[in-house]
């Protein structure tokens, strides 16, 4: 079985945080049959005073040696193989492209994939979720996002606000994915999706992955509580359109029974026990990325 997740910090760990203890190893992704582990290069939680550039060229430096020391890094889910782990590149905050669009092209050629248009800092693409603005997507953010697009670089609005959300339908030309993020009607949260912003992601061919931080998942949350998600997107029509972003060496604390990526086969289970088909199941997992990644390329 083909399984992906579409966020976790450890490159920033690596970078930041040298000798802690990560989530994500590579045991730890071959004992839970993972395919595909996305990973974030994040801008960090300080926006003034802090070197992005710097920052981003450690986060690669580490990419390197996972590379060097073995891990393979795709260029598309899509090369995925079961029973075989590769890395997957993303950003967390789209700070790094404040200098011009060619920027972009640049990480493109380094293998980004995938990346948020902000973190919980406005930038000069657009304004965060947690800031309470209704400001839409700047114009730059705009220019931005549709040279992301062009490239082939999914646009992730975890962490974007509403307003700069709806714009991306409304004025850019793919569909967009939220790596980690969950539902608002189960929890009621700035970094949560509404009924209306997931119906109108999972109608325009959309993907979202499903977040393990229990401040946004629910009180004392276990694996049944990350499937309560799962199901509801699927109610509003989320089919094919759903997987994992689990969010690892970025939470602090997980959903009982989801510690790390060894327990993702616990996960599988729990969606077969809610009684998701096989063919849901195998999209859940992993199946449904791949398929976005097909809508979206260029």
């Amino acid at each position: 079985m083909i399984i992906c997740d579409t966020h976790c910090d450890t490159l920033y760990n690596l970078q930041v945080h040298p000798g802690q203890p990560l989530d994500v190893t590579m045991e730890r992704l071959q004992a839970g049959g993972v395919s595909v582990q996305t990973m974030a290069m994040y801008v960090g939680p300080g926006r003034k005073g802090c070197d992005v550039e710097a920052l981003m060229a450690g986060m690669l430096k580490h990419l390197d040696a996972l590379k060097a020391a073995g891990w393979k890094q795709i260029d598309d889910p899509n090369e995925a193989k079961d029973g075989e782990v590769a890395i997957m590149l993303s950003m967390e905050g789209c700070e790094p492209f404040d200098k011009g669009l060619s920027v972009i092209e640049e990480y493109r050629r380094k293998g980004l994939r995938m990346a948020a248009v902000t973190w919980n800092h406005e930038n000069t693409l657009a304004y965060p979720a947690m800031s309470g603005s209704k400001e839409g997507l700047k114009p730059y953010g705009v220019e931005a996002i549709k040279e992301m697009q062009r490239l082939g670089i999914a646009v992730d609005v975890s962490h974007l606000n509403e307003a700069g959300f709806y714009d991306i339908f409304n004025k850019t030309n793919m569909p967009p994915m939220a790596s980690h993020s969950n539902c608002a009607a189960i929890v009621n949260h700035p970094r949560n999706l509404t009924d209306d912003q997931l119906r109108t992601m999972f109608k325009n061919g959309g993907y979202v992955g499903i977040n393990f931080w229990p401040t946004i998942l629910g009180p004392d949350p276990d694996l049944d509580t990350i499937v309560d998600h799962v199901d509801h997107m699927y109610q509003l029509g989320g089919e094919g359109k759903v997987g994992f972003g689990s969010d690892f060496d970025g939470i602090e604390r997980k959903p009982r029974g989801m510690e790390n990526p060894a327990d993702f086969p616990k996960l599988i289970d729990a969606l077969r026990r809610r009684g998701f088909k096989e063919e849901d199941v195998k999209d859940i997992a992993g199946l449904g990325l791949l398929k976005y990644y097909q809508r979206i390329k260029v």
